[in-house]
């Protein structure tokens, strides 16, 4: 059983029976459980309530999960876990792209999914702790707060997704430190058969995450690109 009974999941596909399969297996494991069948279903559902993941199938009629996706990154942070085909490559790296914080591909094992699930919810921003003194990370305009997890631009917050919000905290705590993709496929506990596809996708969160703070991403100066080491934070 689940440690959090509390969780709220939304099962996004527009096949019946693998809601049902999903939503049954899921409330097996202590997860509280809502299923959509379609995207606009979906808007329905997070109008009125509040989730802690949502996973959507990719392939559904009228809008279809990567649009979903990328529309829902404007106005919220919960972390998405898509569903693709597999062998769609092209897919799983538009997902990422959008803003999904993990992908898996059909036919899967439902328990790859728990595991998905769990990891994707253990690397989620913690809880702010008020009376914590901060230690702060200077990106140009850009702060980052180390005990927080937390990034502001003046003073507006920056939106981070779960990913991203992880992968703040793994470059933070190792600050003018090369880290390579596959301690970060790692840390993020994605670590598996396909772990070269995991290191690509690692590189799609990485230019997401420079969009946050970097002038231009594509020349970046404070997530800097170590030829055969990986990737560094050099805050200032």
């Amino acid at each position: 059983m689940s440690e959090q009974p509390d969780i709220h999941l939304l099962i996004v596909d527009d096949d019946e029976r693998i809601r049902g399969l999903l939503q049954k297996f899921l409330a097996r494991h202590g997860f509280w459980v809502t299923a959509a069948r379609d995207g606009a279903h979906a808007r329905r559902l997070l109008a009125g309530l509040e989730f802690d993941l949502i996973v959507m199938d990719v392939m559904m009629p009228g809008e279809d999960g990567v649009s979903l996706t990328r529309d829902l990154r404007t106005s919220m942070d919960t972390p998405i876990l898509l569903l693709t085909a597999k062998g769609e490559t092209a897919d799983r790296i538009a997902g990422l792209e959008a803003g999904a914080d993990d992908y898996l591909t059909k036919p899967f094992e439902p328990r790859e999914l728990l595991l998905r699930i769990n990891a994707i919810l253990r690397r989620a921003p913690a809880p702010s702790l008020a009376d914590k003194a901060p230690k702060v990370l200077h990106l140009g305009t850009v702060r980052y707060d180390i005990d927080r997890g937390e990034m502001w631009k003046g003073e507006a917050p920056v939106r981070l997704t779960a990913t991203e919000a992880a992968l703040m905290r793994i470059f933070a705590a190792q600050p003018g430190e090369p880290i390579s993709r596959a301690k970060l496929v790692e840390d993020l506990g994605r670590g598996g058969p396909d772990g070269g596809a995991q290191e690509r996708a690692v590189d799609v969160q990485i230019t997401r995450l420079r969009r946050k703070f970097e002038v231009d991403p594509k020349q970046p100066r404070y997530l800097q690109t170590v030829r055969g080491a990986g990737y560094m934070l050099a805050p200032e």
